[in-house]
């Protein structure tokens, strides 16, 4: 069978902006069905997998993944005909009831939440695809789905912790032999995903978007100074639930909408919300240094209660909350688990590859295994890239390679001489992270190049810190991890070795630690190869790895939006594939 997946909620940022005119920008934000993508799997195996921002350029797209429903297909050598079914990471139908009973959350549903405004979408460019073939998969069920058929595991818990699902923030699955059990449910009004994004919001930034600014802001922090409020904001219950009263303050559905009362209250008892302009003071960092903490206390309550009550040494987790790299370094320290893996592209991008899967599932058996780096995304022919370079002619020179093991030499002597590079390669990741095919890297040994690369190319915040990229075989050497330790998909952090922070300057955030990618040649030997040049030039088989973006802009796909953002920062050379650009008259 070959089973497309597709999330986002293409309606519901227009929706809310037609019913509540005048808010900021980042208000609209408080709403579902963004990073929407779509995933292919052909006979229980993953094909392709895309977010939609990747092609419109859109951060955080919510727009129909049709792009991205397209790259898919190309991939396959399939057409439209050829697909079995196309699930979706969202199902309102059991709750179609309860929004009937006002006008306006009558209409929120046919427009935005309903399988018909989803099957209007999938006909507006398959008008032949038949509707009953269109099938709604609950949220967390796609969410968990996503990690358990990725886990290469039979027997695991699966915990989804994310801001919201349909009515759900948290729930916690046994998944064995192929079938998932419902075993704990926490409503939305609990949410300790929502609490995180309205701080988030409360101290500048943007709500489902920056959180991972706080979780970098946080270690600059003292998380003592407001603990206490989080202490009584969310409370945690001896059967592995939590309870978190200000969210159940709004009571009306302009309270609930934009959870004013809640927001009033953090006003009153917290402190004074930040403009996104202004100064971040010490009081704004111990605030973001309290609530990592205590979403660090959340994590370690839920799983450590379900793991013992299920018996069970195996916990994969999914849901933006699985993207806060602390506490899922803090679970794994924890040693409540023997073996944690959390689903690489866990925020709602994931839920297509989740409800493909899950579809897939129910027609036959999955060949479950662990997910790879997951290079699901477009590759470009030489022909593109020859175009590109092309078009770009007469601002740029480019120097060819006979072989990867010449174009990874090259690279790797400007790195050792402080030079930032692209590298693009490849097929592009799928997720939010940049794993050596669609990345800005450096050596992580200068002083100064943290603050370059946030000067020149990044333009962020200069508090947050960027991540190493390390051989497999090496990464012991430098982080407090045993030997032959897998972290590929740079999702959760360890300790630099106390003895290796003061070389490792660009990528030892200030409390010590870093947000790990290990490297093997099997799961990139491109990428792999490169870190291996490094080391010969370096004595460190590692670099810094950042996304190759600007701040406010979707990770580069195509190889004209490759030179055009190199073109446009301070980035000293680009690698594609086997060819050096370099700016002309540079």
């Amino acid at each position: 069978m070959n089973i497309l997946g597709v999330s986002g909620l293409e309606k519901a940022v227009p929706f809310k902006q037609a019913h509540w005119p005048g808010l900021e920008a980042r208000e609209y934000r408080i709403s579902q069905g963004h990073d929407s993508a779509a995933a292919l799997v052909v006979d229980g195996k993953v094909i392709a997998a895309a977010a939609q921002e990747r092609f419109n350029r859109k951060k955080h797209s919510g727009d129909f993944p049709i792009d991205a429903i397209q790259y898919c297909l190309r991939e396959a050598g399939l057409t439209i005909k050829d697909i079995s079914e196309i699930g979706h990471g969202f199902d309102y139908s059991p709750y179609a009831q309860l929004y009937s009973l006002d006008a306006n959350s009558s209409k929120l549903y046919e427009e935005v939440f309903s399988k018909g405004a989803l099957v209007r979408q999938v006909h507006r460019y398959f008008p032949e695809f038949p509707a009953e073939r269109v099938q709604p998969v609950n949220h967390h069920l796609s969410h968990a789905a996503s990690a358990a058929f990725t886990s290469g595991w039979d027997d695991c818990l699966v915990v989804v912790n994310d801001a919201m699902g349909e009515v759900q923030s948290l729930t916690v699955f046994q998944f064995r032999n192929a079938e998932m059990k419902k075993i704990r449910e926490i409503p939305a009004n609990d949410s300790i995903g929502i609490l995180y994004s309205l701080v988030t919001l409360h101290l500048g930034f943007d709500f489902n978007s920056d959180e991972y600014k706080i979780m970098g802001l946080a270690p600059y922090g003292d998380p003592e100074r407001f603990r206490a409020f989080f202490d009584s904001a969310v409370e945690l219950r001896p059967d592995g639930s939590l309870r978190i009263p200000i969210l159940r303050m709004n009571r009306s559905r302009e309270e609930r909408e934009n959870y004013l009362l809640t927001r009033a209250y953090l006003d009153e008892h917290l402190v004074a919300r930040r403009a996104p302009d202004a100064e971040i003071t010490q009081a704004h960092k111990d605030v973001a240094a309290a609530l990592q903490a205590c979403l660090d206390r959340v994590v370690l309550h839920v799983c450590g209660h379900f793991g013992t009550q299920q018996g069970t040494r195996r916990i994969a987790l999914a849901g933006g909350v699985a993207l806060n790299c602390t506490a899922n370094g803090k679970l794994i320290d924890s040693g409540v688990f023997d073996e944690v893996y959390i689903q690489p592209a866990a925020g709602d991008d994931g839920t297509a590859l989740g409800a493909a899967l899950y579809r897939a599932s129910l027609s036959g058996k999955i060949p479950n295994q662990r997910m790879p780096v997951p290079l699901l995304g477009p590759a470009y022919p030489f022909t593109a890239i020859e175009e590109a370079i092309a078009k770009y002619a007469s601002r740029i020179v480019v120097t060819s390679f006979a072989s990867l093991d010449q174009t990874c030499r090259e690279a790797a002597k400007f790195i050792a001489e402080g030079r930032v590079v692209a590298w693009y390669r490849g097929r592009m990741e799928y997720g939010p992270r940049a794993l050596g095919n669609r990345s800005i890297l450096a050596d992580p040994g200068h002083p100064a190049m943290r603050d370059r690369i946030n000067a020149m190319v990044k333009m962020r915040e200069a508090f947050r810190p960027f991540a190493p990229a390390c051989s497999v075989e090496q990464a012991h050497r430098w982080f407090n991890i045993a030997a032959g330790t897998q972290m590929p998909y740079m999702i959760t952090v360890v300790d630099v070795r106390p003895e290796h922070r003061a070389a490792l300057p660009a990528i030892t955030h200030v409390n010590g630690t870093a947000r790990l990618q290990t490297v093997s040649a099997t799961d990139n030997p491109d990428f792999h190869r490169l870190l291996q040049e490094v080391g010969q030039t370096t004595g460190r088989e590692m670099v810094l790895n950042t996304s190759f973006n600007v701040k406010g802009q979707p990770i580069v796909n195509t190889p004209e939006e490759a030179i055009e953002t190199f073109l446009g920062t301070g980035i000293e050379f680009l690698f594609m594939e086997n060819r050096k650009v370099a700016r002309r008259n540079a």
